[in-house]
């Protein structure tokens, strides 16, 4: 029996004539008269509270329960099964109809997989340690100018600095985002420019008294991470899924949620 909190059934309501059986589906998903949807083992905050996807708590559970309402599925309808990000992006046969993970829609991906229209365009955050709010940065551009910086110097993340920042100093450069994190812990640099999904696992999971600073909005970056959702190449669900999504753009609900979740829920303040 799927459980709902009150949040995910407000959902549905509001998806109303949705609920309907949508002919588009139709002898298209991998079980007839069921979507299932996959996610991680297990599944972080924000993307999904307590690893109980089927809450519809998080950012990407609220829209996965959705995307199944834009398509016609009941709550009754929708199964959970968990995967790994590796496994997901092979190619091969799937045990699920889409797949959420934070999977950035990239060429390389797409020869082996498919994916949805982007449901979330990733915003560039500020990571950074308590350590370093305590001696008085601030989430604007100015206090972020005068920061020790450091960047993975096989990214874009040093291009990115001097478009969003303009650092007074150079940044120091590093290998890979572990040596950045490790650096940062050994108050080597202040703070770095991560998308925020990777910078909200950082200051939760690596960091000691990690912390984000501030989060510059999507539009100020020439090239934001987009996320899809993944589906085996070739399914024919996807134009269902497409549709969805247009859908749930056009009503304003796909912002809300994102406000819910990755806004209200987070607390990281937004860098104008």
């Amino acid at each position: 029996m799927k459980l709902l909190t009150t949040t995910a059934l407000a959902l549905f309501a509001m998806a109303g004539a949705a609920l309907a059986q949508n002919e588009c589906a139709a002898d298209r998903t991998i079980e007839e008269g069921t979507l299932t949807i996959a996610t991680g083992n297990p599944a972080y905050y924000p993307w999904v509270l307590n690893d109980a996807p089927e809450s519809g708590d998080g950012f990407e559970a609220a829209v996965a329960y959705a995307v199944a309402g834009e398509m016609g599925f009941s709550p009754e309808q929708v199964d959970w099964v968990r995967t790994s990000f590796d496994q997901s992006i092979q190619p091969g046969a799937k045990n699920f109809d889409f797949n959420l993970q934070q999977f950035s829609i990239t060429e390389d991906r797409e020869r082996m997989v498919d994916f949805s229209e982007p449901y979330y365009t990733s915003a560039m955050a500020v990571l950074t340690t308590q350590d370093v709010v305590d001696a008085g940065a601030e989430p604007t551009v100015e206090s972020l100018k005068s920061l020790r910086w450091g960047a993975d110097a096989n990214t874009t993340a040093v291009p990115m600095l001097s478009q969003l920042i303009q650092p007074e100093r150079d940044p120091l450069l590093y290998g890979d985002n572990t040596d950045v994190t490790a650096a940062m812990q050994a108050g080597q640099i202040d703070a770095a420019l991560f998308d925020l999904p990777t910078a909200l696992y950082l200051a939760a999971v690596t960091l000691e008294d990690g912390m984000i600073l501030g989060q510059f909005p999507p539009s100020r970056s020439e090239n934001p991470d987009q996320f899809g959702l993944l589906m085996e190449e070739g399914t024919p669900l996807k134009e269902c899924v497409d549709a969805a999504l247009r859908s749930l753009k056009e009503s304003g609900r796909l912002a809300e949620i994102e406000a819910e979740w990755l806004q209200e829920t987070t607390g990281v303040p937004v860098i104008e």
